[in-house]
């Protein structure tokens, strides 16, 4: 197995990418080291700044992580805010902004940066259209987990099992482009 560091602090990212990456050839590492996240208009610059960033203080191959939630009545709000504003209004504040409103149309956004030490990092896009539901629904996954039915499914990320999320997931599909960049790199 081939050791991968995944920076972030995030265990829930960890177990999508583990079990995503596992069945070729990866060990995937969590290595909490934090970095700052710049305000940008999109995720590529938040990865790729955050990529950098993390280059000049840890000398091993990594890959990191940014991801947003673009909702169409908000205008894509929170989109690259996302983290902010789930630990800001949370779930009920997006269901709040939402009441009343038909157009429930989403897109998750993922956007992996694969790094190696002294080269410009690697991005990867993925994602994932759907609906913000009604209400929360399922306690599984993180985040938006549970407001978010993708398209092709019944139920919210919230209630699917980690495989079941990974046949739809923004991550899943951005870790399908990031291990053809991994194969190609060795």
């Amino acid at each position: 197995m081939k050791k991968l560091f995944f920076i972030t602090s995030n265990k829930g990212k960890v177990h999508e990418a583990t079990e995503k990456l596992r069945p070729l050839g990866f060990s995937v590492v969590q290595k909490d080291l934090g970095y700052p996240e710049v305000q940008a208009d999109f995720l590529e610059e938040v990865a790729a700044w955050g990529a950098t960033h993390v280059q000049g203080r840890f000398n091993h191959p990594f890959m990191l992580e940014d991801a947003g939630l673009f909702i169409d009545a908000l205008q894509g709000f929170p989109g690259v805010y996302s983290k902010y504003v789930f630990f800001t209004i949370g779930l009920e504040g997006i269901l709040r902004l939402l009441r009343g409103v038909e157009n429930r149309k989403a897109v998750f956004r993922s956007v992996y940066a694969y790094s190696k030490p002294g080269k410009k990092p690697i991005i990867v896009i993925g994602e994932c259209t759907g609906v913000i539901s009604t209400e929360k629904q399922g306690n599984h996954g993180f985040g938006y987990d549970p407001i978010f039915i993708p398209v092709g499914a019944q139920k919210t990320f919230g209630e699917m099992t980690v495989v079941e999320k990974n046949q739809y997931s923004h991550r899943g599909k951005a870790l399908d482009k990031l291990a053809i960049v991994l194969k190609d790199l060795q």
